[in-house]
């Protein structure tokens, strides 16, 4: 997601709006990658089908939050802004969503049984220190006594989280330092970045044959994690900076076309001398994925219809990303209990999981985002206004 979210703009700013609804068609590919990540678990870790590669939807998260995040604050520091003030800004647009995220995640875990997947029970001292942890964005490492499923994953309650873990780390370090850097040294940290996010990918670090790392403690992990936030989420900023408008005509329709294609091209085999499926998505990150966010940014919606499509898009994706991985603990759980592999066999539960998801993110938005952000806001940004 944060990097799922968008950043704030300011009143005076014009909305992206087609990054807004170009960030909700991410989102619902996360969750159409998800579904089929659950059919490969329940086969015992086959390769995930069909949406092969939506795990890269993460890096483009990050490449959008660093291009929005610079467009709405970059220049505000020289006027009134203050790390308490980014800081308080940013908790309030994300962290209501991470608690709801975790609370539907204790409750799911619950629903299912409070047991690990090996069907190991559980004790509710666990869940609620699990809870506990989530909320205070407090990582698990593997085999802690609140890594409550057993396998590793920072946040158990809710996976996902991992990431929003390191967009936070992304957001420190920008209020620190790097909204101060100049054009060449944040081109420098791209550089850098860069080659340390290839070095990871091409010679398959961490061994999974994929980049997708960083939702675990576990070996180098932590560091894939960091190199993926760092390279897309600091690449981004540097766009921002650069940006002149080109024109094209149907921007959203390409770039959501864009995505999709590339999310579904097939894992790619090869490790020797470097790992071929790393050299994709280096590609894919480091080339198209800017110039997607770029040509998005260009585009202009043409009518209020359009309009309300890529707000609705934009308005849901951050919380349909922090919430609808609980519902899919209970999926993967059915599958594995009725011994379902393929999504023939499973397509109405699937689509099923998929609308609720959608329902549910919306209801959150509407009767507990937008209400505490605004009280929130009003409490603690008034003020500053």
């Amino acid at each position: 997601m944060s990097h799922i979210s968008s950043a704030a703009f300011t009143d005076t700013k014009p909305h992206y709006e087609l990054l807004d609804g170009l960030r909700g068609v991410a989102a619902l590919l996360v969750v159409f990658y998800h579904i089929f990540e659950g059919l490969s678990f329940a086969a015992g870790g086959t390769l995930i089908t069909t949406i092969n590669h939506g795990y890269l939807a993460v890096d483009f998260f990050f490449i959008l939050s660093g291009f929005v995040i610079g467009y709405a604050y970059d220049d505000r520091w020289k006027r009134n802004m203050t790390l308490g003030n980014f800081f308080t800004r940013r908790l309030i647009r994300l962290h209501p969503m991470i608690i709801m995220g975790t609370i539907i995640g204790a409750i799911t875990f619950c629903i299912q049984g409070s047991v690990q997947w090996d069907g190991s029970h559980v004790a509710t001292s666990a869940v609620m220190l699990a809870l506990l942890a989530a909320m205070f964005f407090i990582p698990a490492y593997p085999g802690a006594g609140y890594d409550v499923r057993g396998n590793g994953e920072m946040f158990s309650l809710n996976g996902p989280s991992w990431s929003l873990f390191f967009e936070y780390i992304g957001n420190i370090l920008y209020a620190l330092f790097i909204h101060r850097l100049s054009n060449r040294g944040l081109a420098i940290l791209v550089a850098l970045s860069g080659i340390g996010l290839a070095w990871f990918a091409l010679f398959d670090i961490v061994g999974y044959g994929m980049l997708g790392v960083g939702w675990t403690l576990d070996g180098a992990n932590f560091w894939g994690g960091m190199l993926r936030m760092l390279f897309p989420f600091s690449l981004g900023m540097l766009l921002s900076r650069h940006f002149r408008p080109i024109k094209i005509r149907g921007a959203f329709w390409i770039c959501s076309a864009v995505l999709l294609i590339l999310f579904c091209v097939p894992y790619i085999e090869g490790k020797s001398p470097v790992c071929l499926n790393g050299v994709y998505e280096l590609i894919c990150i480091a080339l198209v994925f800017p110039a997607l966010v770029w040509i998005a940014a260009s585009g202009k919606t043409t009518d209020k219809q359009s309009t309300r499509i890529c707000r609705f898009l934009g308005d849901i994706s951050f919380p349909l990303y922090a919430i609808h991985y609980p519902l899919m603990y209970l999926f993967y759980a059915w599958l594995i209990k009725n011994k379902l592999y393929t999504f023939t066999e499973c397509w109405q539960m699937a689509a099923l999981v998929y609308t609720g998801s959608i329902l549910l993110a919306y209801l959150c938005l509407k009767c507990y985002d937008e209400p505490v952000r605004k009280w929130l806001s009003r409490k603690f940004l008034s003020k500053n206004k």
